[in-house]
C-alpha cells in the first residue's frame, strides 16, 4: 500500500491547486483524475482579477498572461434589444483585470505544474472507495491505464470532485428527481465573433441566462444555463443539435446578440451539463474536507466559479500546513474543518446567495427590462453587482508585494 500525507480526489481547478500547494510544502500527495487531459468542460472559463496573487504563489502567472485572452474590464446586460454597459471594478489594491482561458489549457496547466512539484498522479482512475480509520484514510482506486486496483493510504483525504458526477463517495452527489425547473448548461467556442474586446456581456433570455468572453486563441467562449420546462418546449430541426436549439432560443429573446455572432463560426461541438445545483453544501463530512463545487457552487451567471474553487484550495491548505504534525488527532482535524468552514463563508457565501438573486433577475427579461431606465442612468450599479459577486475581493493575499503595488501590466 502506497502511503502520502494527502489524497485529492479530483484534478480540476480546486484539486491540482490544492495538489500543488500541498507539494510545496512538503507534503506527498496522490492526486486522482478520472477523466484524461485536455478535456473540454461546461465552464464559463473566466477567472477574476482577484485571482492574480494565487497565480503568483502557484507559479503560473506568466503563463497566464502569455497564453489567456485579453483582459476583461467592462461588463454589460444584453436584454431583448437593448445594452446596458458598465466598467468593472478592479479589486482591492490594484493589480490587473481577469481574463478567460479555456479548461482544456487551464486544466493541463495546472496539473503540469503539479506534477513538476511531485505530485503522484493517478489518471486516469477513479477512486471506488474511501474509508476512514484510526490512522487516517484508506482509498482503492481503479486505474484505467494500469488495469488494475492500488490501494493508497493518507493522514488527510480532500474531495475535489466538483458537485455534477454521481458517485458511492460520502461527498458524492446522489441521484435525483428531475423537475421543469432544473437548470441545464451549454457551451461552446466561436471564432470570428464581434464580440469587443475587454467586454464580458451577461445575456439575458426567457428562462434563462448566459456569458461571452474572449478566451485563448483567438475564441470566444458562450456559455448559458436554461430551465429544463422551457429547454424540452424548443422546436428542433432534424440535424441541429441540442446546443443549437438553446442559442435560437437565446437569439429570438435577445436580438442584441445577433450583431455578435453574425459572422461567428461554432469551433467544435456544442457541451452540455446538467442538473446543476448551486448553493452551499458541507465542507467537512465523514472526515473528508471538501473543496471546489463540491463544496459551494455560485450561479455561473457571475462567472466566479473557476476562482471560487481556486481560492477554495488556498483557504484550506492554509489550515492544513498550520496544523500538519497534530492532523493524526481527530480533534485537530475537526479544529482545521471548523476553521476552514468559518472562513470559506466569510468568503464565498455572499457571493452565492448575490448569484442566486441575479440569475433569477437575468432569466425574467421583463425584470431586466423594467430596471433599463436606472441601468441606463446609473451604470455604476453594474459596477457595484459585480463587485457584490466577488470581482474585486481579494483572497488570496499577495505574499510578495505590498497590496498597494500594481504587480502586473494594465
Amino acid at each position: 500500500m502506497e502511503q502520502f500525507d494527502a489524497i485529492v480526489i479530483g484534478s480540476g481547478p480546486a484539486g491540482s491547486t490544492a495538489a500543488l500547494l500541498l507539494a510545496e510544502a512538503g507534503w506527498s500527495v496522490a492526486l486522482i483524475e478520472q477523466k484524461r487531459f485536455p478535456r473540454r468542460k461546461v465552464c464559463g472559463e473566466y477567472l477574476s482579477a482577484t485571482n492574480w496573487p494565487l497565480f503568483s504563489r502557484l507559479g503560473i502567472a506568466d503563463l497566464f498572461e502569455q497564453i489567456a485572452g485579453p483582459p476583461v474590464h467592462e461588463t454589460a446586460i444584453f436584454c431583448r434589444d437593448q445594452q446596458y454597459r458598465a466598467p468593472l471594478p478592479r479589486p482591492t489594491g490594484g493589480g490587473c483585470w481577469g481574463r478567460a482561458l479555456s479548461r482544456e489549457k487551464l486544466d493541463t496547466i495546472l496539473l503540469g505544474q503539479a506534477i513538476r512539484r511531485g505530485v503522484t498522479v493517478f489518471q486516469p482512475a477513479r477512486c471506488l472507495e474511501l474509508k476512514c480509520n484510526t490512522e487516517g484514510f484508506h482509498a482503492i482506486i481503479e486505474s484505467h491505464e494500469r488495469q488494475r486496483n492500488e490501494d493508497v493510504a493518507a493522514r488527510v483525504a480532500i474531495a475535489a470532485h466538483g458537485s455534477w458526477d454521481i458517485g458511492e463517495l460520502p461527498t458524492q452527489r446522489q441521484a435525483m428527481t428531475h423537475g421543469s425547473g432544473d437548470w441545464l448548461a451549454f457551451k461552446a467556442h466561436f471564432r470570428c465573433t464581434h464580440l469587443p474586446a475587454g467586454l464580458m456581456p451577461l445575456l439575458s433570455f426567457d428562462d434563462g441566462y448566459g456569458g461571452m468572453v474572449h478566451c485563448d486563441g483567438g475564441k470566444a467562449s458562450l456559455s448559458c444555463c436554461i430551465r429544463r420546462r422551457r429547454f424540452e418546449r424548443l422546436g428542433r430541426a432534424r440535424d441541429a443539435s441540442a446546443g443549437d436549439a438553446v442559442l435560437s432560443h437565446i437569439l429570438d429573446s435577445c436580438p442584441a446578440l445577433h450583431p455578435v455572432l453574425e459572422d461567428a463560426e461554432i469551433d467544435g461541438p456544442w457541451l452540455s451539463a446538467g442538473v446543476i445545483q448551486p448553493g452551499i453544501r458541507p465542507r467537512h463530512k465523514d472526515d473528508i474536507f471538501v473543496i471546489g463545487n463540491a463544496a459551494g457552487e455560485a450561479h455561473p451567471v457571475v462567472a466566479e466559479g473557476i476562482s471560487m474553487a481556486m481560492q477554495s484550495a488556498w483557504l484550506l491548505v492554509e489550515r492544513l500546513k498550520e496544523h500538519r504534525h497534530r492532523l493524526n488527532d481527530k480533534m485537530a482535524r475537526q479544529q482545521v474543518a471548523k476553521s476552514y468552514s468559518s472562513a470559506w463563508r466569510r468568503a464565498f457565501a455572499g457571493r452565492i446567495h448575490a448569484a442566486a438573486a441575479i440569475a433569477h433577475w437575468a432569466s425574467h427579461p421583463r425584470m431586466v427590462q423594467a430596471t433599463g431606465p436606472l441601468l441606463h442612468s446609473f451604470p455604476a450599479l453594474l459596477t457595484w453587482g459585480a463587485r457584490l459577486s466577488g470581482k474585486s475581493r481579494v483572497v488570496v493575499p499577495d505574499a510578495t508585494r505590498p497590496p498597494e503595488a500594481e504587480w502586473c501590466s494594465a
